[in-house]
């Protein structure tokens, strides 16, 4: 789809993935390298744990699809041999300190003057600007900063990471995006720009926008392994079984709470729970355990007797009895199962590519996503270093880019018109993002089938409300809102009607539910040939396990993180909540995007079928190849990395008081040692070495331990950043909205929210320098739209609207 373009990709960490994913989409990616290769290269693991550049299957997870080039740019003429190749690039994605490609004269401003069609994406840890630009950081200190580390892990223990690093590959992902919001935006008048992805706002989204609790004025999570606590109460997602761990997603309200009785039904015939247990008030059961009326006692005596019923039956019983019996259990699936999935092979999902150096062929994560009209190809293994120099260096190419016209000051998507069936939270904060730049969105709801978000904290003021929800709120500002009832055939009539205005349809119900209404993607192009529609789901739109009625948590425990969460000798703790509902926006909406620029060219529209656990595989590759290459079972490991030491969390002085600290480099070990106060420990034979230091790092971290504790997190960030470590605290919520880095790119947005009133979002995520996102307004009540809509974008009568009305067809 994207094979008119040309990526430059200097990327030295895995925001690589943003290189990854543009080639995946068709474009023609360069991985520009140092000399020595790329450092992704120097990541392990290593097939057959051989360290060479060659066998990293880090730098294989991110590569495929890429050619390779090898230049020194700190010289003259590797400057030069850049230049040449920007002459003939549509993006370069650079993840450099700010300033430094601007001290060696390749910044954006010099780039641009060369070649103003060039689109820069930048990715950092803070961003280009503000008072921690300059920060030191690794991936653990970034994903401490985003407020997602401090929700992770055991409360009795130290936060904890997902064992393949996440940060990242979330700026990498999020800058993809980006990046295809400003090609819309070069569609017009020919202009690129410079994209600003800080990583930290990336990773925010794997808070599932509890980081605004204490803003909106309602009780902050805390964290705990397995499942969520909120204030005193304690809600299980993991528990035990004969051949490991399963995960159940044990909530309520109108919709997901009848999914917990049926589970209790269950229980109740096998003999686990009496009938007063089966009968409880699974819909209205938080507000009865916030009010009182239902002691917490109670709740956890019910939750002991799950483990009882779980313990009872196998991994595969369990999940037999999703399908079977209708309820939300998704097995904790390590590395192997992963491989060995039965969804996946009927999907034909792995991808077996062969590599010069290891001489066999290797399974990889297939396609993030299945385009009807021009799939996913993957046309190219992982490139050996510097193997296509004389081959790009022949080449001539006709630059894609258009000559610059007049500037064009509208959002990039102005225009762009999306029908939105989507509900909960992946496809929502996908669809948030088109609204964010300017695309009119048009969220279709029921008010008898709530969005399961609006029963989510965190409240206003702590009431609960459809209305008053900071979770809906947040993925849903800047859309408009439609109430209709597609159970009634006049609702479907306006839905038809929607989806021929609509450029693109975005669903996320079961495959068969579109189907069944008269809305899929067969009816629609037939009346709309032009029409882009997106489906997404757990496991996609095909296979056994298509029915499957997943969400978020299960995804994530379906598809390793839980495994790869916790510490070796504790159960999985998982990340926190639905983790996959946060990694897959981001390929919904580079998907959708990509599609549309596919179509500016051709006419063509298309369906995509887009599976949130295949998505999110690929942010776990490394650990798969682990498996697939050298049949290692990779398993939650703490806080350790086998690139550092130390690599830890450790407790400071006040309640639940972290920071995450990470020494990358032998001198950052030597100034980590100077400002700890303990120069001696430089030349301890014990830590001297990265080799000896890391197989002593337990004793070095209980030292660290004793330095951190009783001090202030904040002196200890001054402390270690003056002296060039990579260092920041656990942020808690109140850290994150309090973040001078966060107040400083304008991360905050105050908007009017119906009766929740005044009330805190979250504002996009990454910034262009010439294109600006719509101002932020109120996500919609329900049917708060409905005459704008009928009326203004679809031409309906008055005389039509009071039908539709009488009709019960309006919500």
């Amino acid at each position: 789809m994207l094979s008119p373009y040309r990526v430059l990709d200097l990327s030295t960490n895995h925001s690589a993935v943003c290189g990854a994913m543009l080639a995946d989409l068709g474009a023609d990616v360069i991985a520009v390298e140092p000399l020595s290769g790329s450092p992704l290269r120097q990541e392990g693991p290593f097939r057959h744990d051989e360290p060479d550049a060659e066998h990293s299957l880090t730098w294989w997870s991110y590569s495929r699809n890429k050619r390779s080039v090898s230049l020194d740019i700190t010289s003259a003429e590797g400057r030069a041999a850049l230049l040449n190749l920007v002459d003939d690039a549509d993006f370069l994605i650079e993840s450099f300190a700010p300033g430094y490609l601007d001290s060696l004269g390749l910044g954006y401003s010099s780039l641009s003057e060369r070649q103003p069609g060039l689109i820069m994406v930048s990715i950092t840890p803070f961003g280009q600007e503000g008072p921690k630009s300059a920060w030191a950081a690794s991936d653990l200190t970034i994903w401490a900063s985003s407020g997602a580390l401090n929700l992770t892990g055991d409360d009795d223990l130290a936060p904890v990471r997902v064992s393949v690093p996440q940060a990242n590959l979330h700026a990498g992902a999020e800058a993809a995006v980006a990046a295809l919001v400003a090609l819309a935006a070069r569609q017009r008048d020919g202009r690129g720009q410079h994209i600003d992805v800080s990583a930290q706002t990336a990773s925010m989204i794997a808070t599932q926008s509890f980081i605004l609790a204490p803003a909106w004025n309602d009780l902050s999570l805390a964290r705990i392994g397995g499942g969520l606590r909120l204030g005193p109460l304690f809600v299980r997602f993991v528990y035990p079984c004969k051949d490991g761990f399963v995960n159940i997603t044990l909530l309520f309200g109108n919709v997901l709470g009848l999914f917990t009785r049926r589970l209790f039904e269950w229980m109740h015939e096998e003999g686990f729970v009496d009938e007063v247990t089966r009968d409880k008030d699974w819909v209205a059961y938080l507000q009865l355990l916030l009010t009182g009326e239902e002691p917490i006692p109670e709740f956890e005596r019910a939750m002991a007797a799950i483990e009882q019923f779980t313990l009872s039956h196998t991994k595969a019983e369990l999940f037999q009895g999703t399908f079977d019996r209708h309820v939300l259990i998704a097995p904790v699936s390590t590395p192997a199962d992963i491989v060995d999935s039965s969804q996946l092979a009927a999907r034909g999902y792995w991808q077996k590519l062969a590599h010069p150096v290891a001489n066999e062929l290797a399974a990889f994560p297939g396609p993030f996503a299945r385009f009807s009209a021009r799939p996913i190809e993957y046309r190219r293994r992982p490139p050996l270093l510097g193997e296509h120099a004389a081959e790009v260096k022949a080449e001539r190419r006709h630059r894609a880019a258009p000559e610059p016209r007049q500037a064009d000051s509208r959002p990039p998507l102005e225009g762009l018109r999306v029908c939105d069936f989507s509900w909960v939270y992946a496809a929502p904060a996908a669809t948030r993002v088109l609204a964010d730049w300017g695309a009119t969105v048009v969220k279709v709801e029921s008010t008898r089938f709530l969005d399961a978000l609006r029963t989510g904290q965190p409240f206003k003021d702590g009431v609960v409300g459809p209305e008053r929800s900071g979770g809906f709120c947040n993925v849903n500002v800047g859309k408009l809102g439609l109430a209709l009832d597609l159970s009634k055939p006049e609702g479907r009539s306006v839905a038809l009607r929607l989806a021929d205005w609509a450029d693109v349809v975005v669903e996320n119900f079961s495959p068969s539910a579109m189907a069944a209404w008269g809305l899929d993607y067969a009816t629609l192009s037939a009346r709309n040939p032009g029409l882009i529609m997106l489906s997404t789901c757990l496991s996609g739109s095909t296979g056994p396990h298509a029915s499957l009625a997943g969400y978020g948590t299960m995804g994530a425990a379906l598809t390793g993180f839980h495994e790869l969460t916790g510490w070796p000798n504790r159960p999985p703790a998982g990340p926190f909540a639905a983790y996959t509902d946060y990694v897959s926006p981001k390929h919904v909406t580079a998907s959708i995007l990509a599609a549309l620029d596919h179509r500016s060219r051709t006419g063509q529209g298309q369906h995509i079928d887009l599976s949130q656990a295949e998505a999110s595989l690929h942010f776990l590759s490394p650990a798969i190849l682990d498996y697939t290459v050298n049949q290692r079972q990779r398993s939650r490991d703490g806080n350790n990395s086998e690139e550092c030491a130390p690599h830890g969390v450790f407790r400071c002085a006040g309640d639940d008081r972290w920071i995450a600290i990470a020494v990358t480099t032998q001198p950052e070990f030597a100034a980590f040692c100077r400002a700890a106060g303990h120069p001696e420990w430089v030349n301890d034979e014990r830590f001297a070495l990265f080799p000896r230091r890391y197989a002593n790092r337990a004793l070095l971290e209980a030292m660290i331990g004793e330095w951190t504790s009783g001090r202030d997190v904040a002196e200890l960030e001054t402390v270690l950043q003056a002296a060039g470590v990579p260092a920041h605290r656990v942020s808690m919520a109140t850290d994150v909205l309090t973040d001078p880095q966060l107040q400083a790119r304008g991360h905050w947005a105050q908007i009017e929210q119906g009766e929740a009133g005044t009330v805190t979002v979250e504002a996009p995520r990454f910034r262009l320098s010439r294109s600006g996102p719509v101002p932020p307004h109120p996500a919609p009540t329900l049917g708060q739209h409905n005459d704008v809509v009928l009326r203004e974008l679809l031409g309906m009568s008055d005389e039509a609207i009071t039908e539709l009305a009488v009709a019960g067809a309006l919500e």
